[in-house]
């Protein structure tokens, strides 16, 4: 199948960006990897009748150090996550996180920012933002300037975010980690490339494992944390936090795991992420 006619307008600065979406609304979309929105219009499951080019905002690709934070643009490929010094020394979970992310096409041309808008619950970039308590910038026509929102406030539910229907997520803002600091992406999937049936992403202190941040991935309609989990794992040791999770924890079966399986593998991530954050000290 083939995506229905469009208009395709090239936008030259995010303010322009803004203003073709506020003229057009609600038949209107923003393009920049199209990863994720391509594959819908072919299957005809969106038909905006019109597509706003973003890809070429400069201004909104790259990485730099702002005082005590690393700033992703939103339209920085997932590739050049990969290759950037800035994120290894600074962010290094997304270094972890990258070889899950679908397949080396899709990571070549889909867009960082692109991933956290679609909020997919089984992607690993929002679950990293969750786990490095990261901010995102936004802008739109009804926002003063810009409006920053914690990544935790930020996924609302399934596909959905804070954006509003013609803001633009601008880039994101990552406190640089402490030296010392460790980190650990792991998943589960039916193939390698593939959404994540239960994942994890996690981030610890120097020394033993103190003060624990753990985002889990695939369980629910978005990324979670458990405090009482985090907790339990830098003050009780593993056997608790994996317990603590079994009480809180209450995913959804899909069509070929039920709850108690993933219930199960999220414990079995949360012991393997424990012993490679151990490992590390």
């Amino acid at each position: 199948m083939k995506a229905a006619g469009f208009r395709f307008l090239r936008a030259r600065c995010v303010a322009e960006a803004l203003a073709l979406k506020a003229e057009h609304g609600e038949e209107a979309r923003f393009i920049a990897g199209g990863q994720s929105l391509v594959p819908a219009l072919n299957l005809r499951l969106l038909e905006p009748r019109v597509l706003i080019d973003i890809a070429g905002l400069r201004q909104l690709a790259g990485t730099r150090l702002e005082g005590d934070r690393l700033v992703i643009g939103a339209l920085t490929r997932h590739a050049a996550l990969g290759a950037d010094p800035l994120v290894a020394s600074h962010a290094p979970l997304l270094l972890h996180a990258l070889p899950h992310v679908a397949h080396a096409a899709i990571r070549n041309r889909g867009t960082f920012g692109g991933s956290l808008a679609l909020a997919d619950p089984a992607a690993e970039w929002p679950a990293c933002c969750l786990a490095l308590d990261a901010t995102m910038v936004v802008a739109g026509p009804r926002i003063e300037g810009e409006r920053r929102v914690a990544a935790a406030e930020f996924f609302r539910g399934l596909y959905a975010t804070a954006l509003g229907p013609d803001d633009l997520l601008l880039r994101v803002e990552i406190p640089r980690q402490p030296a010392g600091a460790r980190s650990v992406a792991l998943e589960l999937a039916r193939r390698h490339g593939d959404f994540a049936i239960v994942g994890v992403a996690a981030t610890a202190s120097s020394g033993a494992v103190a003060d624990p941040r753990i985002a889990f991935f695939g369980v629910a309609d978005r990324p979670l944390r458990f405090a009482p989990v985090e907790r339990a794992l830098a003050e009780q040791g593993i056997g608790a936090a994996v317990a603590e999770l079994a009480r809180r924890l209450d995913p959804a079966a899909d069509l070929y795991h039920s709850a108690a399986t993933k219930r199960h593998l999220a414990g079995v991530l949360l012991r393997r992420a424990d012993d490679r954050l151990r490992a590390a000290a």
